[in-house]
């Protein structure tokens, strides 16, 4: 039997020729990502260890991103403590306030994560760099301080599911509307511990930033990884940004798949995910009458600059609905120079929004955009748990940078057409 594209690239990095599901390996990897949240803890159980030094200093990415700027006095020593240990460590890639942004928007973007890599984070979005053909995880912070010293970590090999993709995305539909659609269509523990793997014509239709938004929210619906096929597209986004070899995976023709989905791109419509599961889905057309109080674009699912393109499209010579906050993240600094230059920022300004520099944020009810009692949200995020961006009534709705931008028009959940 044949190896899916997941199987592969744990293959090649635990040795052996080949893997099946199920079972246990030790691979080698390429990146171990940590943030200002999760960091410390891996540093404290690295010291426990009494590890003497990282593997590759060059191969360890701390990003001070969830609580930055520090919010209060615990952020502030969350951050130093990493600050000490990259210091102490010499790691390379340390990111922290004036050239940080959202981890997974800021490796892909540095070309610190390439195709055929093996990447672990202890982040649960860690998953996103699937987009580029890559194996990548969330992890504990024990694993990655495991990984830092050692350079491996176990995995148990995850069947998978395919995703066959066909057809073109409609205007104003996104990246976003089809994780909303398969998650609301599978659920949120549809691929339990499996690897979501995406491929067919409909590829061409996503750009790598709508891959990059897919592969982000696999574990949304409980998945090990999400991992996109190599093509053209990706190549045009690696070429000049990933500076060392690397290889690329296809899955075999005879691979095994515990279920194929065959999705068809230009049926799906804008999807807005309701309060307080990923999964609890309605198309736009069946939203009803729902008013918010806030807006935020921005996150490590959609805080890159095509997003904030499309949502200024939607804002340009509008202004915020009355009673709404529109709170525009970019995700990276990078994003957020060019947002300024092409004049973007002058839309939002117009519009009434609040830009902002980047960081997690409101995302996880960090800062930045705490929800009230009883308050709404429409967030580009990716997810809307109880609770999550506030108080413990409040409530979060999922959407397309598109949505959420016609929504702050219209103060309530709203389609593109409704405010253009």
């Amino acid at each position: 039997m044949g190896m899916t594209m997941t199987q592969k690239v744990l293959a090649a990095h635990s040795g052996l020729e080949s893997v099946k599901a199920g079972q246990l390996i030790k691979a080698k990897l390429d990146m171990v990502l940590g943030n200002d949240i999760t960091s410390p803890v891996a540093i404290d159980e690295f010291r426990k260890a009494d590890f003497s030094g990282v593997f590759d200093k060059n191969k360890i990415s701390l990003v001070m991103d969830h609580f930055t700027p520090n919010k209060d006095i615990k952020a502030a020593e969350q951050c130093a403590k990493c600050r000490s240990f990259a210091d102490e460590m010499d790691i390379v890639n340390y990111y922290d306030v004036g050239d940080m942004g959202v981890e997974h928007a800021l490796l892909p973007e540095k070309g610190l994560v390439g195709p055929g890599e093996l990447i672990i984070g202890a982040d649960s979005h860690t998953c996103t760099y699937g987009a580029l053909n890559a194996f990548s995880t969330g992890v504990g912070s024990t694993d990655m301080a495991a990984g830092m010293a050692t350079g491996e970590a176990w995995f148990k090999v995850p069947p998978a599911i395919r995703f066959n993709l066909t057809g073109e995305l409609s205007e104003w539909v996104s990246g976003k509307d089809v994780i909303l659609h398969i998650i609301g269509m599978i659920g949120v523990d549809g691929a339990l511990y499996k690897s979501m793997e995406y491929g067919g014509s409909g590829l061409k239709s996503l750009t790598i930033d709508d891959r990059l938004c897919i592969a982000n929210m696999a574990i949304e619906a409980g998945a090990k990884n999400g991992i996109f096929e190599f093509d053209e597209i990706t190549k045009e986004y690696v070429d000049g940004r990933v500076n060392r070899e690397y290889n690329t995976y296809s899955p075999d023709e005879d691979a095994e798949y515990e279920r194929v989905i065959d999705i068809d791109l230009s049926t799906i419509k804008s999807t807005v995910a309701f309060p307080h599961l990923p999964d609890n889905t309605r198309t736009i057309d069946e939203v009803g009458d729902v008013k918010i109080d806030q807006v935020v674009i921005g996150s490590c699912t959609n805080g890159r600059y095509s997003d904030l393109q499309v949502a200024a499209q939607v804002l340009k010579g509008k202004k915020v609905a009355k009673g709404v906050r529109a709170l525009i993240i970019p995700a990276t600094q990078k994003i957020w120079r060019k947002a300024m230059k092409e004049g973007l920022f002058d839309i939002f300004l117009d519009a009434g929004c609040a830009v902002s520099t980047p960081t997690c944020g409101p995302c996880l009810g960090g800062h930045m955009g705490i929800l009230a009692a009883g308050e709404r949200a429409v967030a580009t995020t990716n997810r809307n748990f109880v609770g999550r961006m506030g108080h413990p009534t409040s409530e979060v709705y999922l959407a397309s940078p598109a949505i959420a931008a016609a929504s702050a028009i219209a103060g309530k959940i709203s389609d593109v057409s409704d405010v253009l």
